[in-house]
């Protein structure tokens, strides 16, 4: 058999040879493996096609060529992007021998990106937008007007359907601009081919914060009534701050802003403080979201703490012998967004979430130092705020760091910490376990008798916990349980947390389905957001669903979960027997055996998965319906009652 093995491996061996290397030729490398260029073909790929489309009118706006962008979703699903930038070049390339509109939509890695003098500063995928764009579309058409004409050229899944043309001719010459329109091919995106026009306008009002002066503009054809927004903020990431702090209560108006550059890098930061307990600071380079910070975030860090400290100093508000103030100290309650327009940008990752290159700290650095040490020498009143804020800040952290100490586990889960509540699974392998965190001793209870012992653990909790989005750090980790909750999950708190170290792979709220519920539900989501954000990211946090009917009629059963399928139900079934219908006001109306089969039970259960990928709104809702400003939540609540079934 050895033998036979042998001399199998040594004829495939002989049979590799070069008419079984693939070449991929123009863009079909692109449609074998999309991810590779735009992440993934889920939603998240779909709506990449626009923004790198769109990108390349930016460019035109930070070389300053540029000021209006439009973006309309057209009634089949399509994309047009129009720009009233220089126009893509139509003259013949010369290392291709075809016009360069072409050439930049069918050749990867060409553009004006690469050192041609093109652009100073760009964003995009390393220069390989358009041709990817094309590549992944059913049809692509584009039209470029310059020079007092309007030339067009079309494809089709990404080659050439229609050369280039001249359209029309004696154009004003003043006039200039690019028109893109797409269909995304829904071969490559199986999942969906809808654009989600929230998930754009989101974006497009980002990039209009990002790029002070530029005006773009959303319009969505599809609805029976188009709707169409317009973006245009003259004061930039100034306003940004201004758009992320609208439900929070500021310590000082306007937002402090600074501009400047060092070697060839444009730095820009714009920060407000306001009485919140956590901070948001949001970074960005060539109007990138550096999700994950990098070189940037590093330099502004460092500088906002030496200079807090320094001023503190010099004038006196701090004890000679008081430490200094911690980075986490100074920018409690900090909104700052930082944006640096790079020449050259490293990223680390194909996603590029993270900068890289160390002249961005330093640039950052010195240009943010520099203004606002100013800024504070001339505003003492506003200096002396935001240095009591930090203090504040200071004597909190000590009071956590002692309270933190109970939350730390030794070895294994200590029992000791959460008497009589915490009841554990049996297996110790974190990606079978489920942490149930239960509303009431109740519901508790019978979750404890129906649960699967090998891998549920059920944590019940009393009324509705603290509002962390008002407490300081001291306030919540002395809080029980809250205490709780982060001793079971073991992954630390604050600078200690570890999503790693968790001990379940699913953290379940299960609450009832009422107007209590509901706030405790957002209570414990509120919390999850401040402090355990990382189990969001990794989509460790479920809700659970529990019906709100059961209805019986002799051996039929079925449980229901709204007032329109109980009548829908009610219409189908024979008059006789009559139905016996129990509506569940809560879940410690269900014996064990129900709370199972209905909520608990993974081959039955319903479980919707939370996750924070649009953070900057979630930051806002959150702020607004568990922060003190009255007005902003009422509208919000006004708006939104149509939408919502709630048990009174």
């Amino acid at each position: 058999m050895a033998d036979y093995e042998h001399e199998t491996k040594a004829e495939q061996a002989r049979e590799y040879d070069a008419s079984q290397i693939q070449v991929l030729e123009g863009l079909e490398a692109v449609r074998k493996r999309p991810g590779m260029y735009i992440g993934s073909t889920s939603a998240q790929g779909l709506h990449h096609l626009v923004w790198e489309i769109v990108d390349n009118g930016i460019d035109e706006a930070l070389a300053g060529f540029a000021d209006v962008i439009h973006v309309t979703v057209e009634k089949d699903n399509s994309i047009t992007v129009t720009d009233n930038g220089r126009g893509i070049p139509v003259d013949i390339q010369k290392k291709t021998g075809k016009p360069a509109l072409e050439t930049v939509y069918t050749i990867l890695h060409a553009g004006g990106k690469f050192g041609g003098g093109g652009y100073k500063v760009s964003g995009g995928l390393h220069g390989v937008g358009a041709s990817v764009v094309n590549a992944l579309s059913t049809h692509l058409e584009v039209q470029v007007i310059r020079g007092g004409k309007r030339y067009a050229i079309a494809f089709d899944h990404g080659h050439v359907k229609t050369p280039m043309y001249v359209a029309e001719e004696g154009l004003d010459p003043d006039r200039h601009g690019t028109i893109v329109h797409f269909l995304p091919d829904p071969d490559i995106f199986r999942e969906t081919t809808t654009f989600d026009i929230k998930t754009l306008t989101t974006r497009i009002r980002e990039l209009a914060f990002l790029n002070k002066g530029l005006r773009i503009t959303i319009r969505d054809e599809r609805p029976e009534k188009p709707t169409e927004e317009d973006f245009l903020y003259e004061g930039g990431i100034r306003h940004y701050v201004d758009y992320l702090n609208e439900n929070k209560t500021t310590l000082f108006e306007p937002p402090i802003y600074v501009e400047g550059q060092e070697n060839g890098i444009t730095v820009e930061v714009a920060l407000q403080y306001t009485d919140d307990y956590h901070n948001n600071l949001l970074t960005f380079t060539n109007n990138i979201h550096t999700y994950e910070g990098g070189t940037h975030e590093e330099g502004f860090k460092r500088a906002l703490t030496r200079v807090v400290n320094d001023y503190a100093r010099q004038n006196k508000l701090m004890k000679d012998n008081e430490p200094n103030l911690t980075g986490d100290d100074v920018r409690e309650g900090l909104t700052a967004v930082v944006s640096v327009k790079h020449p050259d940008p490293q990223f680390e990752g194909q996603t590029k979430t993270k900068l890289g290159n160390s002249d961005a700290r330093t640039a950052v650095d010195h240009t943010f130092a520099d203004h606002f040490m100013r800024y504070l020498m001339e505003h003492p009143d506003i200096a002396r705020k935001v240095v009591d804020k930090g203090t504040l800040a200071s004597k909190a952290r000590v009071a956590a760091k002692r309270a933190r100490e109970v939350t730390r586990k030794k070895s294994g889960l200590e029992i000791s910490n959460l008497p009589g509540k915490l009841a554990d699974n049996t297996s110790k392998d974190p990606e079978i376990s489920e942490l149930f965190i239960v509303e009431g001793d109740s519901a508790g209870g019978s979750a404890k008798q129906g649960r699967s012992r090998l891998t549920q653990a059920i944590l019940p909790i009393r009324g509705k916990i603290l509002n962390v989005e008002k407490a300081s750090m001291d306030r919540i980790l002395a809080n029980e349980e809250i205490r709780s909750m982060f001793t079971a999950m073991g992954t630390g708190f604050g600078d200690d947390f570890d999503v790693a170290k968790a001990n379940y792979h699913k953290l379940i709220i299960m609450t009832d389905a009422d107007v209590d519920g509901a706030h405790i539900r957002t209570l414990l989501l509120t919390l999850i957001y401040r402090y355990m954000r990382p189990l969001l990211d990794a989509g460790f946090v479920y809700i659970a669903c529990p019906p709100l009917y059961r209805v019986r009629q002799g051996k039929f059963q079925r449980y229901l979960d709204s007032d329109d399928e109980l009548k829908e139900l009610l219409g189908k079934l024979a008059p006789a027997p009559k139905p016996q219908i129990q509506r569940y006001k809560g879940l410690g109306e269900m014996d064990a055996e129900q709370l199972w089969e209905t909520t608990m039970d993974p081959e039955n259960r319903r479980l919707l998965r939370v996750d924070a990928q649009d953070a900057i709104n979630a930051d806002q809702v959150f702020s607004m319906l568990m922060g003190d400003k009255v007005a902003p939540r009422r509208q919000f609540i006004e708006e939104n009652a149509t939408f919502a079934d709630l048990d009174v």
